[in-house]
């Protein structure tokens, strides 16, 4: 059953791969954590808890090194005691000095803390969990971890205990701990998830109890008749969907797939399950919801998808002698490059003719329909399976075959680009068959390439007809440079995805009708509001010791730094537009200072009307509103009138000069856009550049995790999603993110730009208010349809 040894040798790989995936996210559990704090201190909260989370940002910078640190150790600990067989010590503080000594309550309280998280750890976690104890009871029926499962380090109340420890160690107390539980327990869930899947993931490669029976966990109670439904996965996914109709409550989610049968109420609290399953009922839509939200970003699409490249991996071996891709062990392949036949070679070649004829050499468009395309490529297989001169070689070409009939009888792939996808066939097959990772892994450059390009041009038919140039234009390109190198194996379809990520970019911005004023508008407000900050950071520094009116004060910091950055985006920094809205910031603080003498009082009122004029021009090429301009105005004749009755502090006139050339120069001293710090805080209200054109989201969605941060953080370029804003639902296009990733742009088919500032965006996708159109990519589906193929009729792999 395993190849790498005996059953207890291949439980203890699936406990340290446990306990290494555990030890590589430590650090990002903890820096997520970190983000997590600092996000909560900006939201508005009641006086005591707003000042509970303001200390504890101020506290974690100066414990995040030590809680790492001895988090960690406390891990290898572990992994060196699993890999010498030494059992762990796992029991409670309160346990081990209640023979001694009274029980402190601070160790009542981290009991009690460890306790919770354990069991918030048992609730997400729970199938992961259920099924790796399932598998590992089947390897070591009678063992030492069987007979004592407390002393197991998969427990999830071990890996709470670890962390309690650790934060304690850091100096980062109980109060601390509990105004950071939320976020605390929802990282510790996600990497224990992580974990669970990794373990589970080297047994179901061994063959290990790929069906999980779920009835030796449950214990019957009285059934009540109000009980969630619950349907449980067959493989180690770990999917759960309640009953019926929840996922029509929510717009874009659509239900996982299950076969394994269903059980109903009824079922039992851990304490009362057989084992150490630490199996929990989880049903309704919060765990749909949850599925949805609060799995990490590339854990959201690896999950499922690995799975389906498990169970296709395990079905082939079983049917072919020889089957065996490359092993994936704690998330990672070892690429294993073999060698091509030479007749097989030869078939491939002649098949790539083939299809090539099905585009017109000089025009690049089809020339036939797609169905004479697909039963050319159908009658080509034969030609390829009786040049084949293995069993594992013909199972590799019908297994390609099948993946590449799912791709294209794809209804929304155009039907100028299916054939394109129709040529990556044969260089795909020379890949699968040379490199075995390419069925064991999902991040495998040929695959990436094929769901990247299908994900942008699944909505391509719904855009503008002008955008019909580049977009396949790019994708002929790419083609034909594959088919060019056919012996280069997965270099030369990553050096293509590299270059298709970098078209993106430029595609939206220069080329797509649809996207390009929207990307200019985003980019334009993402300069204003980088030089606005940076304008009034040098403007505070600059009068840190000048004695100015504070009404002149406020209103150069909250008015006038918009107004310089707005210029310096439109004309530039330098522009004597932009020198004579620095020249009146000088003015206006000298006009503030106090006037003892006739003659300077005098001198101010003649400047005064023309200063006034500057002041209004400016902030109406800023696009303020004229009621507005009124307010500041305003403001700045009471400050002046302070002045006059000398009730304000003098600035000397060496004072004066030496702002006045520190402004004049401002431009030098500012850095570039690119290093200009941009977040949450810093960044403002955004609602006053919206437009016809410029759509900006400044409410809507629910308070987003940490983890939902960061997958706001990862969205790709390109990829289509369901909006539901303002009343409305319509498809929107990622067409352009920030250079800090703090401002996003999606795009309508119209031509519409919708601005997100990264809170909301990660609080739509928390709320289900921005919605992936694609639920899984586009090989990944045509995997599941390939195996079901195969399933249905499992001879196909060796005719």
């Amino acid at each position: 059953m395993s190849s790498i040894g005996s059953s207890r040798a291949l439980a203890i790989t699936a406990r340290k791969t446990y306990l290494e995936t555990l030890l590589r996210g430590a650090s990002g559990l903890i820096h997520a954590c970190a983000n997590g704090a600092k996000l909560l201190a900006s939201q508005t909260a009641e006086p005591g808890l707003y000042m509970r989370r303001r200390d504890l940002v101020l506290d974690m910078p100066i414990s995040l090194d030590a809680w790492q640190r001895s988090l960690e150790h406390r891990i290898q600990s572990a992994l060196t005691a699993v890999r010498l067989a030494r059992p762990l010590d796992t029991k409670p503080v309160s346990q081990l000095v209640a023979d001694l000594t009274l029980v402190e309550d601070s160790a009542v309280e981290q009991d009690m803390m460890a306790s919770r998280l354990g069991q918030a750890i048992a609730d997400r976690a729970g199938w992961e969990y259920t099924d790796l104890c399932s598998r590992l009871n089947a390897l070591e029926a009678g063992g030492a971890n069987h007979a004592d499962p407390a002393g197991d380090v998969l427990r999830p109340q071990v890996l709470a205990r670890w962390l309690i420890d650790s934060w304690t160690d850091a100096g980062l107390g109980g109060a601390h701990w509990m105004t950071l539980q939320t976020v605390l327990h929802d990282e510790a869930t996600h990497l224990a998830q992580e974990a669970y899947h990794d373990a589970n993931h080297v047994l179901l490669d061994h063959g290990v109890k790929p069906e999980i029976d779920l009835r030796p966990f449950i214990r019957r109670t009285k059934d009540t008749g109000v009980g969630p439904t619950i349907q449980k996965a067959s493989s180690s996914g770990g999917y759960v969907s309640g009953s019926a109709g929840i996922g029509a409550s929510m717009p874009g989610v659509r239900q996982p797939q299950h076969s394994a049968p269903m059980v109903h109420s009824g079922m039992s609290t851990p304490s009362q399950m057989g084992g150490n399953s630490g199996l929990q009922p989880m049903g309704g839509a919060h765990e749909e919801t949850r599925l949805m939200t609060q799995t990490p970003a590339l854990r959201r699409s690896a999950v499922p998808a690995q799975a389906v490249l498990g169970k296709l991996n395990q079905f082939v071996s079983n049917k072919v002698p020889g089957f065996a891709p490359t092993q994936v062990i704690g998330g990672s392949a070892n690429v294993v490059v073999g060698v091509v036949a030479p007749a097989l070679g030869q078939a491939i070649q002649d098949v790539g003719q083939v299809v090539r004829r099905h585009v017109d050499a000089e025009s690049g468009t089809p020339t036939g329909t797609p169905a004479a395309l697909l039963q050319d490529l159908q009658d080509s297989k034969r030609a390829l399976k009786q040049a084949a001169s293995t069993p594992n070689e013909r199972a590799i070409i019908e297994i390609v075959a099948l993946l590449f009939q799912s791709i294209l009888t794809e209804e929304r792939l155009p039907a100028a680009i299916r054939v394109w996808f129709a040529r990556l066939q044969m260089p795909v097959l020379r890949v699968a068959v040379t490199e075995p990772d390419f069925f064991a892994t999902i991040d495998h450059p040929a695959r990436a390439l094929i769901d990247r390009m299908g994900a942008c041009v699944m909505g391509f038919a719904a855009g503008a007809k002008g955008q019909e140039d580049a977009l396949p234009g790019e994708i002929k390109r790419i083609v034909q440079v594959v088919e060019a190198y056919p012996d280069t194996g997965r270099r030369v379809f990553q050096t293509v995805l590299v270059e298709f990520e970098k078209f993106l970019e430029r595609y939206f911005r220069d080329e797509n009708e649809s996207s390009r004023k929207g990307v200019s508008l985003a980019q334009q407000v993402e300069q204003r509001e980088t030089w606005a900050i940076q304008y009034t950071i040098e403007l505070r520094k600059m009068l840190a010791d000048v004695p100015v009116h504070e009404g002149v004060r406020e209103f150069l910091f909250r008015v006038w730094a918009d107004v310089l950055a707005h210029s310096a985006v439109q004309t530039s920094p330098s522009s004597e537009e932009t020198k004579v809205l620095k020249r009146a910031a000088a003015d206006l603080i000298w006009s503030a200072s106090a006037k003892h003498s006739r003659e300077d009082r005098a001198d101010v009122l003649r400047r005064l009307p023309p200063l006034l004029k500057t002041v209004r021009d400016g902030m109406a090429r800023g696009g303020m509103a004229v009621e507005k301009q009124d307010e500041h105005v305003h403001e700045l004749n009471t400050a002046l009138a302070a002045a006059f009755s000398a009730r304000s502090a003098t600035i000397s006139s060496a004072h004066l000069k030496e702002v006045t050339e520190r402004l004049e120069a401002l431009d030098d001293i500012l850095p570039n856009l690119a290093e200009v710090e941009l977040d949450a805080q810093t960044l403002r209200d955004l609602s006053g550049h919206e437009s016809s054109d410029l759509e900006v989201v400044a409410e809507g969605g629910t308070m987003p995790t940490p983890a939902m941060m960061a997958w706001a953080r990862e969205l790709q370029i390109g990829a289509w999603f369901q909006l539901d804003y303002r009343g409305t639902q319509e498809s929107v296009q990622f067409a352009w993110s920030g250079l800090q990733k703090q401002l996003a742009l999606f795009v309508t088919p119209q031509g519409r730009g919708v601005l997100f500032q990264l809170h909301r965006l990660a609080a739509f996708l928390q709320a289900g208010l921005l919605v992936p159109v694609e639920d899984e990519s586009l090989t990944v589906r045509a995997t599941r349809e390939a195996l079901a193929k195969l399933d249905a009729d499992p001879a196909r792999l060796l005719n």
